[in-house]
């Protein structure tokens, strides 16, 4: 069974910077689009970074752009802030080769989610 893997979840200040990685259990994944979505307290799950399957094209959420950036495996994070305080879950989309959009449903696979913390 694809599994996904989210780690270096943690607790940091405000302006600090943290990279949380995303681990595939096959290599059937590998042309996959990856997402990053994420639940803050008392909210809906967002969309936030996307990356094409073929890794050409990023998509980000406004919250996050010029913050956040995304690779094959990784979402490295600058300034943050305590209202990025959430879980953070990644996801692929074997389909989405050469486009990815911010869409839980079009993402197959899920991780089980890492926590992040900023403090103020």
């Amino acid at each position: 069974q694809l599994q996904l893997v989210e780690s270096g979840g943690g607790l940091v200040q405000s302006g600090e910077s943290l990279t949380l990685s995303c681990e595939a259990s096959s290599p059937d994944l590998d042309r996959a689009a990856i997402g990053w979505f994420r639940r803050a307290p008392g909210k809906e799950r967002e969309g936030i970074a996307c990356i094409t399957g073929n890794n050409r094209i990023q998509n980000y959420a406004d919250s996050v752009k010029g913050r956040f950036i995304v690779t094959r495996g990784h979402l490295t994070m600058h300034a943050l802030k305590p209202e990025d305080t959430a879980v953070y879950y990644c996801a692929a989309d074997p389909e989405a080769v050469a486009y990815c959009y911010l869409s839980e449903g079009d993402f197959k696979y899920w991780g089980q989610g890492t926590q992040v913390t900023v403090s103020s």
